[in-house]
């Protein structure tokens, strides 16, 4: 089972600036009309192994719309990456921090697969 954080928690940890990835799997329509600061679009429909090979900082924390999807991305990443992964407890919609618009577009090349 995926461990999970909630928004108090993550806001908590983007305060520290500690390294910590905030992952949206959200789609980009969605994602720019409003994000958590500071996190990356991957959407869910996009993501492929070539993930699993990406620079990754020690804490990963995954985000989608309720917090359910996110829970299965998040477990994926976690057998698959070294970092402490967990799912965003209630999704963005129980985000009631700082919230972004726009997008940011991901230097990296997903591919089209979507294992998750």
């Amino acid at each position: 089972m995926v461990a999970e954080t909630t928004p108090d928690e993550l806001r908590e940890r983007l305060a520290d600036d500690d390294p910590l990835a905030v992952v949206d799997i959200r789609d980009p329509s969605s994602f720019a009309s409003g994000h958590i600061p500071g996190s990356e679009n991957l959407p869910a429909a996009t993501l492929g192994p070539e993930v699993f090979d990406r620079e990754w900082p020690d804490e990963v924390v995954v985000s989608c719309y309720v917090g359910k999807s996110s829970k299965r991305v998040a477990s994926v990443l976690d057998e698959n990456v070294e970092a402490d992964v967990s799912s965003l407890h209630g999704g963005f919609e129980a985000w009631d921090g700082e919230v972004e618009q726009g997008t940011e577009e991901s230097e990296a090349d997903l591919g089209p697969s979507a294992p998750f």
